[in-house]
């Protein structure tokens, strides 16, 4: 997995965690959901990058 790719799951996961956090403090659930679904999207894009790099070594 590049690092550019990491940042970019990272930056993904970090905004997911914010938006959940906002989303739960102001009692609005469709954003706590959102945030939710970019961390699950986030751990997807690691899983299938971590498959990748297994498959080249």
């Amino acid at each position: 997995m590049g690092i550019a790719d990491k940042a970019k799951n990272a930056a993904e996961d970090a905004l997911g965690k914010a938006k959940e956090v906002i989303g739960d403090v102001t009692g609005n659930e469709k954003l706590e959901a959102e945030g939710k679904k970019d961390q699950t999207k986030s751990s997807v894009k690691d899983a299938g990058e971590n498959v990748k790099d297994a498959f080249k070594k």
